[in-house]
């Protein structure tokens, strides 16, 4: 006999076909498909008025990220073609960022000088180790990776690993602090080649946003690997949280 909740197949009765299920997850909100309305999908837009129009279709209640989203010629499967920096941005994030430091002796006092929110040695790694994640930026001396290395399966898939090449790892500490106060974004590719960076605040002003924009954009052409072959920028697009993508024209000039 079949139990009550499987079809002669076998199958749950409320089971969905996998098209079924991708109708449901790929289904938005009422003030998406307005926003989608507005955009010519295949149409690429010049970036500055790309950036004004996610500010003009935001109708959110609280202050939506833009985020700039590129997609670049490269194969992260590679070492030498990985993409990896960071960028401080002229008019900052538009955000309070949270900002741990590992250290120990004088530099915990130039931590905390610097602005740092939390300092400390062993004792803040077996904090983080417990659980604690109450911060956005983690920050090392290279005298400390040697305790900080033990967090790499908890900070790492966050993105949060303090790491030389984003100067995160640094004797210089009231520098990186100043810097990452001020406004300063990680970028890094993921396993498809894409970079996704926020660029401020649909409240921010439409110059701010576009020197913001303009920023990131060349620092990720100043960071194009020597590997790198063809069509460096692929593709770049804005939006906001809630937003959809918009593409642009800009990058599409940077060939080989």
């Amino acid at each position: 006999m079949v139990p009550e909740n499987l079809n002669f197949c076998g199958r749950a009765a409320d089971a969905r076909r996998p098209r079924e299920v991708k109708e449901i997850m790929t289904k938005r909100g009422k003030y998406y498909e307005d926003a989608r309305k507005k955009v010519e999908r295949e149409k690429k837009y010049e970036p500055e008025e790309a950036l004004r129009m996610v500010q003009e279709m935001s109708r959110r209640s609280f202050d939506e990220t833009v985020e700039l989203a590129v997609r670049l010629g490269v194969n992260p499967k590679h070492a030498d073609q990985q993409v990896r920096g960071s960028v401080v941005l002229p008019h900052g994030t538009g955000r309070t960022v949270r900002v741990v430091v590992f250290a120990k002796g004088e530099k915990m006092k130039e931590a905390e000088e610097a602005g740092a929110d939390h300092v400390g040695a062993d004792d803040l790694v077996a904090k983080v180790q417990e659980g604690w994640l109450d911060f956005d930026v983690a920050v090392a001396t290279p005298d400390m990776m040697g305790s900080v290395g033990k967090l790499g399966k908890v900070l790492g898939p966050r993105g949060m690993m303090p790491n030389p090449k984003s100067g995160t790892v640094t004797f210089d500490l009231e520098k990186a602090i100043n810097d990452i106060k001020a406004g300063k974004v990680e970028y890094r590719t993921d396993k498809a080649g894409n970079v996704h960076v926020p660029i401020g605040k649909v409240s921010f002003s439409h110059d701010k946003l576009n020197e913001n924009f303009n920023a990131v954009m060349e620092a990720l052409i100043k960071a194009r690997p020597t590997a790198a072959k063809g069509q460096y920028i692929r593709n770049v697009s804005v939006s906001s949280t809630m937003g959809p993508g918009i593409r642009t024209t800009a990058g599409t000039e940077a060939k080989v």
